[in-house]
């Protein structure tokens, strides 16, 4: 008979040299001699995952857990595969064993980190990631989780350098290669990351990795190069014929390249494969397909803008010539809000609340005459930013409409600068900001002007989705929807608000006053 403690070494040195299919064979030569054999059953475990056999896995690593409780490494093992089978709570429960059998099992932070990213935790998933790389400093897979999660939490800047470090133990790792050019792409550097998406590909012997395609395809398209980008998520359609992702993006570089009809098209395939229903609906309706919703999704503008954060400021002033704030400034002067020299008038010391405040453009300006600033925002990247100026008194992170809903005359002005471009119907918005305003208080905004022979989209509503997938409006409707919801118009003046392709984009800057009581 044989020997279970020769097969099982004859078994491991297979496995080892990546050998499964015989090194399964011995295992379970081992499990019919000493069905209870722990090692036996613990590294078939290991092979049923490495074959994509999770739930096998589970079985046979708990079975070897059954015969011996204390090893860390089996229920990491464990965890990994609970994670391919989708539940990763349990996945973390296994981990957090480990641990607490291992505390310097760098494999098991690494793994619980990952576990935290996927439940949404990237905060507690960078802890993580940095006591895996406490214990091992040359660890290639933990510096690249990090990177990943530092982009996640708005630090491209940290996440391209953690990219780096990996890229340092690992050259060429495709993985790797994807992490910094995402964090290249955050920050504004697209020709560099595609340089890196290239380098990925050209690592990835099948060519199979469509994600690699998918994000070479978005580098290239920012950087303005339209036709190699359409190139490339053909290359990620092809193959990954239902990458939803692809086909949206896809749809975008046609409607960019003026090829309308096929964007059309692409748009209806894209919402075939699971794209997204209400960005799908908003491209559609940008394109005279359908009718405008009444505001842009929120899921949207919140993604938009968390990818946006970390270059918000230097594209929006070095490359669109954004000079919204400092015009709303210039009107609040006007009306002897603000005083000639910057500071708030002497009986104005004001509650002020940032509507969309993003990362705080306008907090400077608003600060000398503001008893108590606060801002609102969709993204918590962006307000990460604004909370680094130290000038707003408080910052919440939800949408606009739930905030002002739990206000009630509770400010002296509100000022929106570039946010109601994100509103199709003001109708709502108008009737909450009068209710949260005290009687007197003030309303500045900005929106882009409406023009009707230039905008697919235009039912006649007094707003329309333009082709940069913003909403512009009409002056009439402007001033009837804010009559309508009782505030007295004190000016309605016309601005360039930025530059976008070499051309001013015309808007309006609005200063609103509510009735007084009485």
């Amino acid at each position: 008979m044989s020997n279970p403690s020769t097969l099982l070494q004859q078994a491991v040195h297979l496995h080892q040299q990546g050998r499964l299919e015989p090194a399964r064979d011995l295992y379970r030569q081992v499990l019919t001699l000493e069905p209870r054999q722990f090692d036996a059953l613990h590294l078939l475990g290991v092979i049923e995952r490495q074959r994509g056999h999770a739930r096998e896995a589970v079985a046979l690593i708990e079975a070897a857990l059954q015969v011996d409780t204390g090893q860390a490494r089996a229920h990491c093992n464990l965890g990994a595969a609970l994670q391919d089978l989708g539940q990763p709570e349990r996945a973390l429960a296994s981990y957090d064993t480990a641990l607490r059998l291992d505390p310097h099992y760098a494999l098991a932070w690494d793994n619980r980190g990952n576990t935290l990213r996927r439940l949404g935790r990237p905060q507690e998933a960078l802890d993580a990631y940095e006591r895996a790389l406490a214990l091992r400093a040359d660890y290639p897979d933990a510096w690249c989780h990090r990177a990943i999660v530092l982009l996640e939490l708005g630090r491209p800047s940290d996440a391209a350098a953690s990219a780096e470090r990996a890229l340092a133990a690992r050259p060429d790792w495709p993985e790797a290669l994807l992490a910094l050019g995402n964090a290249l792409q955050a920050l504004g550097r697209h020709g560099d990351a595609v340089n890196a998406y290239e380098r990925a590909l050209a690592q990835d012997r099948q060519a199979g990795r469509a994600d690699l395609w998918c994000a070479r395809g978005a580098a290239l398209k920012k950087s303005g190069r339209l036709d190699e980008a359409l190139s490339s998520y053909d290359r990620a359609l092809q193959l990954r014929p239902d990458y939803a992702l692809a086909a949206h993006y896809r749809a975008n570089v046609l409607r960019a390249l003026g090829r309308t009809r096929e964007a059309i098209d692409g748009y209806r395939r894209a919402l075939e494969l699971g794209a997204d229903a209400d960005d799908i609906g908003f491209a559609l309706a940008a394109l005279g397909q359908l009718d405008a919703p009444a505001s842009a999704p929120q899921a949207y503008v919140k993604d938009l803008f968390d990818q946006y954060a970390g270059h918000f400021d230097r594209h929006l002033v070095e490359v669109l010539g954004y000079r919204t704030p400092a015009l709303l400034g210039a009107l609040l002067a006007r009306h002897g809000v603000i005083c000639e020299d910057g500071a708030g008038a002497a009986s104005a010391k004001l509650d002020v609340l940032d509507l969309g405040c993003g990362t705080g453009l306008c907090a400077p300006m608003l600060r000398p005459l503001a008893r108590r600033l606060a801002g609102v925002d969709l993204s918590g990247k962006m307000l990460d930013k604004a909370r680094d100026l130290q000038l707003y008194d408080a910052l919440a992170c939800t949408d606009i409409g739930t905030y002002l809903e739990n206000q009630r005359a509770a400010w002296d002005l509100m000022v929106a600068a570039d946010v109601l471009v994100y509103f199709g119907d003001l109708a709502p918005l108008f009737a909450q900001v009068r209710h949260a305003l005290r009687p007197g208080g003030l309303f500045a905004f900005s929106c882009e002007t409406l023009d009707d022979a230039a905008t697919p989209g235009n039912t006649g509503a007094g707003y329309a989705i333009t082709a940069s997938n913003r909403y512009a409006h009409a002056r009439a409707y402007v001033r009837a929807t804010a009559h309508g919801a009782g505030f007295e118009l004190i000016a309605i003046e016309p601005a360039a608000l930025r530059r976008e392709h070499g051309v001013d984009v015309a808007g309006q800057l609005v200063l609103l006053r509510t009735q007084q009581a009485g």
